[in-house]
């Protein structure tokens, strides 16, 4: 098999300079395919705060530059076990929301092609409804694990019925997602109403609060998640704004009271062994970011969730070579 193309090597070309894709790794048209794409989706149409998330994605990229090869919480080099580049960014209509999620379901269905999966940097929460879509299009419903401080699952913004406020009642109502395997983490702050959490439960959500992380602890916590979860399909949608504005200042709608990253980290890797397809990192807004601590927060999780995808595809493929071997030997 072909060796795999890694990023550039930071022993002889400094970590300021070289390429600035994702991690500083090779584009996916130098590769010409891969098991793990990262996109970035530079939109925020749908926000209803502060804007500046269409930004974000070449922020991450940015803060990424400093991550290095191996990752050790997880055990694993993830460049080095699979092919991982950067699709550059899916280029949208920023002033028709509708046009742009027709956009982004149809590129990001045509870069999960093969088994390929994806990695999406965001851009506002809108953009998860169309990913969804084009998960659901390769895997039917799948789980969602959303960790944001708001829920998401608002009817409209304005009369508009696709903002960063409404994605996943609309992929609830449009079902793509598995409604037995829905879970916020990390949520927080005032709502509009009661009715916003009733809305919600009847949906099919569960809630981990960001005051139930504190209590509880990330061990419990992840337990929990990962009883809920099983072995369906799952997406993780990540906003930024989970993490307390301490950690992450540069975001569109921050709310006091946020968990920390280390906790969201943490969090993140014990979901090692399920059946990740895909996830984005959204909201960031690097005009609100303060010596990058937003960026390199999301470029970390980012990194995270690759390894993770990197782990699964080495024990898809372990798997696989295992039943071969046995129906050779039948």
């Amino acid at each position: 098999m072909p060796q795999n193309v890694g990023p550039i090597d930071s022993s002889r070309t400094p970590r300021y300079a070289g390429r600035d894709g994702f991690a500083r790794l090779p584009r996916l048209d130098q590769v010409g395919r891969a098991d793990i794409v990262v996109a970035g989706v530079p939109f925020d149409t749908g926000v209803s705060y502060r804007p500046g998330a269409r930004f974000g994605p070449n922020h991450i990229r940015e803060a990424s530059r400093l991550l290095r090869p191996y990752n050790p919480a997880l055990d694993v080099s993830p460049f080095e076990l699979t092919q991982v580049a950067d699709a550059g960014d899916i280029a949208v209509n920023p002033f028709d929301i509708a046009e742009a999620i027709e956009t982004i379901q149809s590129a990001a269905y045509d870069l999960t092609a093969d088994g390929t999966r994806l990695v999406t940097l965001g851009g506002d929460h809108t953009i998860s409804l169309p990913l969804l879509r084009a998960a659901a299009e390769r895997h039917g419903p799948v789980a969602l694990l959303h960790f944001d401080a708001h829920l998401d699952t608002w009817d409209t913004y304005f009369g508009a019925e696709f903002t960063h406020g409404t994605p996943f009642r609309r992929a609830v109502e449009e079902g793509i997602l598995d409604t037995e395997a829905l879970s916020h983490v990390g949520t927080r702050g005032p709502l509009y109403g009661k009715k916003d959490l009733d809305d919600d439960h009847r949906f099919g959500f569960g809630i981990v609060t960001s005051a139930d992380v504190y209590r509880q602890g990330v061990d419990e916590v992840v337990a929990k998640l990962r009883d809920r979860i099983g072995d369906r399909p799952l997406y993780l949608s990540i906003d930024i704004d989970v993490l307390d504005p301490a950690h992450a200042p540069g975001t569109g709608t921050p709310e006091a009271g946020g968990v920390t990253s280390r906790e969201l980290l943490e969090i993140v890797r014990g979901f090692v062994g399920l059946n990740l397809i895909g996830a984005d990192v959204v909201e960031v807004a690097p005009a609100y970011d303060h010596a990058e601590l937003t960026g390199v927060a999301a470029s970390h999780l980012a990194y995270d969730l690759v390894s993770l995808l990197a782990l699964r595809h080495r024990d898809q493929n372990s798997d696989q070579n295992s039943e071969q071997q046995q129906d050779a030997t039948s």
